[in-house]
């Protein structure tokens, strides 16, 4: 199996008693580092079939490949892994595992309802050369779903796993479990769960995470709009909406921070924080795909029931662009 694990430096604000482990992988021992930012990826439709487009995706990923993020996720809540089969899931795990360069991070959304089915797709992904799994809860059955339940599933998938865990701490907005803190506390200390994306995009509930977990557990958030935040108690970066449409800004926020540029890393989170806003959070998928269609990238249409961004609020996103700093290319700054 290929692997894309790599080593970089850390992004920085980690505190001492949870240190960040070296980039793993590859046969390393080494827990595997998912620190820096990541980016949910987009899934692109062809426009007249509906089918998933192989091609544009992968013209996009050599594109974000080439920002400095540390890997991509793929099948995840940005990418409509709701709306995947589990052909498509296939698909695009194996057109991603054969365009990411080595020393990214290759990430596949992998959970599921039932435990069965979390487990099946997670070893298809693994056989297509990711490197570790982002595993949403199951909720459909939320009144059963305790915290002993949840724990329970949640060991057994990382158990049978391949490849490292990671939790996912879907937004709350969506259909999705609240994870209490004590619950991510137990399962931190699994050997094979190596982090957490949490996505409600509260600063009180990381520093939770961050203070609460074991040694070595990473906390990674979903929200562009608290990446600074984040970083100064502890997370070690992002799993990022906003960084399908500004990855090179997210990435050198990471990198400021790091290097001691309080002020400049600053700069960037009053970029990037009103772009996540305006169009992941304002927006959601439609409004990140408009986006990419400005900025060159294949966007398109989500997949019904979600529909196209309405005309009326396109300008918004382009507005948004450019108010964070980010040129759209001439002749699509007027589409």
């Amino acid at each position: 199996m290929t692997t894309h694990g790599r080593e970089a430096p850390a992004p920085g604000g980690h505190p001492a008693d949870h240190p960040r482990p070296a980039r793993g992988g590859g046969g390393s021992d080494a827990p595997l580092d998912i620190s820096g930012v990541m980016i949910p990826t987009t899934t692109p439709f062809d426009p007249v079939t509906g089918e998933v487009d192989p091609v544009a995706l992968r013209e996009n990923v050599r594109k974000w490949a080439s920002t400095g993020v540390a890997g991509l996720v793929i099948g995840g809540s940005t990418g409509e892994a709701v709306f995947l089969d589990e052909r498509e899931r296939d698909l695009i795990w194996d057109v991603v595992g054969g365009a990411l360069p080595d020393g990214l991070l290759f990430v596949a959304g992998t959970g599921a309802e039932s435990l069965r089915t979390t487990l099946h797709l997670t070893r298809m992904a693994a056989a297509r050369g990711c490197d570790a799994v982002l595993v949403q809860p199951p909720a459909f059955y939320r009144g059963a779903m305790t915290p002993a339940v949840v724990r329970d599933h949640y060991r057994a998938v990382a158990d049978a796993s391949p490849v490292p865990v990671i939790l996912y701490q879907v937004p709350t907005r969506f259909s999705t479990l609240d994870f209490p803190t004590g619950l991510i506390a137990e399962l931190s200390a699994h050997e094979n769960i190596v982090g957490i994306k949490d996505s409600r995009g509260k600063l009180e509930l990381v520093g939770e995470l961050v203070t609460q977990t074991a040694r070595g557990f990473q906390v990674l958030v979903g929200s562009g709009n608290l990446l600074y935040g984040s970083l100064e108690i502890g997370a070690v970066g992002g799993i990022l909406g906003v960084a399908n449409l500004a990855p090179r800004e997210s990435v050198a926020l990471c990198e400021r921070f790091a290097a001691g540029d309080w002020s400049g890393a600053g700069v960037l989170q009053e970029r990037i924080g009103p772009l996540h806003n305006t169009v992941v959070g304002g927006m959601g998928v439609a409004g990140v795909k408009y986006g990419l269609e400005l900025l060159g990238y294949h966007g398109g249409a989500p997949r019904p029931p979600l529909r196209l961004l309405p005309e009326g609020r396109r300008g918004e996103v382009a507005e948004a662009l450019d108010r964070a700093g980010i040129r759209i290319p001439g002749a699509l700054a007027h589409a």
